[in-house]
């Protein structure tokens, strides 16, 4: 009994040695992108800065083939990673890439949905479960109920209409939902995003599981007189799925208002450490923005 005890004990030993041992170090993380009607070559360069330039990730980048190219070779190993990054709004991929990606989440992957990726894919129904809620491409009533804010609890509104718009971009002001939460501890509850579009009228067939920040969208800018979600987690089995509808891409990286304010850079690393690991071991960093003001880092950094 005493050897048999004590060789549990030698092999406890050695897992938790060489099991802890494969989760340090940065985090590999994938970024898809490749299409979109967005300027997807600014915006995946600016998140591999991101998240790379905290010293949390090492990122690789998988890239379709352009619109309307031969999209049978485009396979990544979403299982190679601890986190995949969605900057892809463009052709349905292949089957086996789709069967591979539902596993991948399903076996409980972290995913980080960045902004117009959520346009993607209306017909596939399981993806959409994924985002939560998405916008345009044809999208209606058809496609699930309008999700918003109404008096501090979530809405799910089966009115007809279209599904996804936004106003003139501008500067708004983020109000926590949930200050609890990995990626909010610590931030403050209201600050000011640098000029950007603001999301509204998004629909889909998720179940929201945490409000981490939302917005009013003001009829003013042309928005939905809502409480809108801009940065929120998806209630998808297993997995740890955060969604953040903040970020559209300038021109250029030196043209990118939106991808360079602090708050964006600092809640999209939290959101994505948090997706990966379960946790958030970051500190508030001073500069973050406060209500009254915004914040740049220009180099992503």
């Amino acid at each position: 009994m005493k050897m048999r005890s004590l060789i549990c004990l030698t092999l406890l030993f050695l897992f938790g040695i060489f099991g802890c041992s494969q989760n340090k170090g940065p985090v590999k993380a994938l970024i898809v992108t490749g299409q979109n009607n967005h300027v997807w070559q600014v915006s995946h360069v600016a998140i591999k800065q991101i998240l790379e330039n905290s010293g949390l990730f090492t990122v690789d980048i998988a890239q379709s083939p352009a619109t309307g190219g031969d999209m049978s070779g485009f396979k990544p190993d979403f299982s190679a990673y601890r986190l995949v990054v969605l900057d892809y709004n463009g052709d349905r991929w292949p089957e086996e890439t789709d069967k591979a990606f539902l596993k991948y989440v399903q076996n409980g992957g972290g995913v980080v949905i960045y902004h117009a990726a959520d346009n993607a894919f209306r017909k596939w129904k399981e993806f959409n479960e994924i985002l939560g809620f998405g916008g345009w491409e044809g999208r209606d009533e058809t496609d699930g109920p309008y999700i918003y804010l109404k008096d501090g609890e979530i809405v799910y509104d089966n009115s007809p209409g279209p599904g996804g718009s936004h106003g003139a971009q501008h500067e708004y002001v983020l109000n926590s939902g949930n200050a609890k939460h990995p990626v909010t501890k610590g931030l403050p509850g209201k600050w000011r995003h640098a000029g950007d579009e603001l999301y509204d009228r998004m629909r889909g067939p998720g179940k929201i599981k945490d409000v981490l920040f939302w917005a009013y969208s003001s009829p003013d800018t042309g928005g939905s007189g809502r409480n809108e979600f801009s940065i929120f987690t998806v209630d998808y089995g297993r997995a740890r799925i955060f969604h953040t509808t903040l970020g559209h891409a300038g021109r250029t990286l030196e043209d990118n208002t939106a991808m360079q304010c602090t708050g964006f850079q600092v809640t999209l690393l939290r959101g994505a450490e948090w997706a990966a690991t379960g946790k958030v071991t970051q500190d508030v960093p001073a500069d973050f923005p406060t209500e009254t003001k915004t914040s740049l880092r220009i180099n992503y950094k």
